[in-house]
């Protein structure tokens, strides 16, 4: 064979090598563009399980916060020679139980059922959120209208006819005040249970098929 036959034929083989070379590059550098690289699957792994941990935590940690509301509210008695108080003459008081109550049962649900690895469907993630949003505005709604109720108590108010109670029932006072303050920190525990639930929710949707981030086109009618 020629000796020209024999250069032409390796320059083509070196060519076939240097394209297929160029290949195996351009589809490594559109895995890392697309994320599609084992160490981006393992870094959505690892936040995936520390969000489910802390989700856990933060609904199991509500329970005895919710119980230890509820029981020190349940004992808010007193009786003096005025009369007796009681948290079952103040309708505020037992919402804030009937509240907690509701709320210490839907956690310790919720954290038996999250804390068993499955895969988050769509009406399970639709399921958690409406549950959590529900509960927090229910949790809001009790803390507030009994710590209205409670201030009322300290102050009074005249324009209502209300007169200041906790001169003479200082201690019934105490302990709703006690009450109260737990079930806030309840409230800041499902603020963030609602914000997971939302994340992990609206984070399986996906961008609108053919977006573009388009400039806003500002037309000046002056001129």
């Amino acid at each position: 064979m020629p000796m020209s036959q024999l250069l032409i034929q390796r320059k083509g083989i070196k060519g076939r090598d240097f394209e297929l070379t160029m290949a195996d590059k351009n589809e490594k550098t559109s895995d890392v563009a697309t994320g599609n690289t084992g160490t981006g699957t393992c870094r959505e792994e690892d936040v995936s399980s520390g969000i489910e941990t802390a989700e856990t935590l933060l609904r199991l940690f509500p329970v005895g916060l919710c119980v230890a509301a509820l029981v020190v509210m349940v004992k808010d008695s007193e009786s003096n020679e005025y009369g007796s108080l009681s948290y079952s003459n103040i309708t505020a008081f037992r919402f804030l139980v009937h509240a907690n109550g509701i709320l210490a049962g839907y956690s310790l649900l919720s954290a038996a059922f999250t804390a068993v690895p499955r895969p988050m469907t769509m009406p399970r993630a639709w399921t958690f959120f409406l549950l959590d949003q529900i509960s927090t505005y229910v949790i809001l709604a009790a803390s507030a209208v009994a710590t209205e109720v409670a201030f009322l108590t300290y102050k009074g108010d005249v324009a209502v006819t209300w007169s200041e109670a906790c001169g003479t029932y200082g201690h019934f006072c105490r302990r709703a005040t006690t009450s109260i303050i737990i079930t806030f920190m309840v409230v800041i525990c499902y603020v963030l249970l609602s914000l997971i639930s939302s994340y992990r929710l609206f984070s399986k949707y996906d961008a609108p098929v053919g977006y573009r981030n388009k400039g806003i086109e500002i037309v000046d009618f002056g001129n």
